[in-house]
């Protein structure tokens, strides 16, 4: 996806349906490659909370956004070589409600 002009399309999808192994592999990758800056418990750390508090007055599509292009000038990198904008708004959905601990 080049630049944000699906992003508004995409946010007028239904939830979206993400198969149970790739849910995994998105808590996971939160979990752990996220919480290495946004703290474990994804409480805040180098990086801000993720928290829905935290999230709760944020635009759905500015945090896609800033998932898949990241924020010059901080530590937050893009990760849109990794997640797709589907992955990254599956991301932001379950932050807000409180997101899944990681499955053994």
């Amino acid at each position: 996806m080049r630049g944000l002009g699906l992003l508004p399309a995409l946010l007028m999808l239904p939830a979206l349906v993400v198969h149970a192994d790739d849910q995994t592999a998105l808590i996971r990758m939160v979990r752990q490659d996220c919480g290495s800056c946004h703290g474990m418990t994804l409480k805040g750390g180098l990086g801000t909370p993720l928290t829905p508090q935290a999230l709760s007055e944020k635009p759905v599509e500015s945090l896609i956004a800033t998932i898949l292009y990241g924020r010059p000038g901080t530590a937050m990198p893009g990760w849109k070589s990794m997640l797709s904008a589907s992955d990254a708004q599956w991301i932001v959905s379950h932050l807000q409600e409180g997101f899944p601990e990681e499955r053994r």
